[in-house]
């Protein structure tokens, strides 16, 4: 079974490149302590971070071992460090205003920024967490900013169990926190139907992939 969420129309514009957090997510309990926010329409005008992260960003076919053949992935990266020159001044802006919400309950900051193109619908990313460094054995906060065609981001629980189904829109801005990424997965599933292209942009503490 499945639960399949839509939190609606995003929020009226207004000054600021960015909602206010404030009382603007809205959040899922999961199982075993994870949990997902959703704040739709976060970031108010998402067209013009699209088509210049597009432009600008170094975009890398990265190719990966599969059995005995070398493949490509099925979609675009980049990955930035907190020693990088990030691509656009609005995405560090957007980690400051995400880490001041989450200081709280995280205890540092996202410092890290990791870009994925997903070109159309045969563009994909398997079910996996993110569970590379200290995110294997205690709790974190993955923050993700969605631009560009609406995709679907499904989670499930490890070892099985009902799955949930979130609709990732343009400028839509979904946090995975707590026990999410030790004990459910995630992924952008591949889709037959016409989509144009996705970007998603994740914010992760040091040390946290």
């Amino acid at each position: 079974m499945q639960d399949v969420l839509d939190f609606g129309d995003p929020p009226v514009a207004g000054a600021g490149p960015f909602a206010d957090l404030a009382g603007g997510a809205m959040r899922t309990e999961l199982t075993l302590g994870a949990w997902v926010d959703v704040a739709p329409g976060w970031v108010r005008d998402g067209d013009e971070l699209f088509e210049r992260l597009a432009d600008d960003v170094p975009w890398q076919a990265e190719r990966r071992p599969m059995y005995d053949n070398i493949v490509y992935i099925p979609r675009l990266t980049c990955f930035y460090t907190e020693r990088d020159q990030w691509p656009h001044p609005l995405l560090g802006k957007a980690c400051r205003l995400i880490s001041e919400h989450y200081l709280p309950v995280l205890g540092e900051p996202l410092v890290t920024a990791g870009l994925c193109l997903y070109r159309d619908g045969a563009d994909s990313v398997a079910w996996h967490g993110d569970r590379i460094g200290r995110s294997r054995y205690q709790d974190t906060i993955v923050a993700i900013v969605s631009l560009g065609a609406t995709r679907t981001l499904a989670l499930r629980p490890r070892g099985g169990g009902r799955s949930v189904r979130l609709t990732a829109g343009h400028g839509d801005l979904i946090v995975m926190g707590g026990s999410c990424q030790r004990t459910w997965e995630h992924a952008i599933l591949k889709t037959t139907e016409r989509v144009g292209p996705r970007m998603s942009i994740q914010f992760r503490p040091a040390g946290v992939r």
